[in-house]
């Protein structure tokens, strides 16, 4: 599980850099890397929401009402 746990990780990190090139500079990183919309850019995509699907899943304890900050 740990495994899994750390691809997915990485995979939601090197998607939040990648948006945050093309919100900062416009500038995507995957396309530029792989090409625009191919196969292999696609793949990286689905694997990037995929895991960040993976991840909401595996971490739903922080989600959860015990340790909450709420503004009364």
């Amino acid at each position: 599980m740990f495994i899994l746990k750390f691809i997915t990780l990485a995979l939601v990190f090197i998607g939040a850099l990648n948006w945050g090139l093309i919100g900062i500079f416009g500038y995507d990183l995957v396309s530029s890397v792989f090409g625009d919309m191919s196969v292999l850019s696609r793949i990286i995509y689905a694997l990037v929401g995929i895991s960040a699907i993976i991840l909401l899943f595996t971490h739903r304890e922080i989600f959860s009402d015990r340790e909450c900050i709420c503004m009364d």
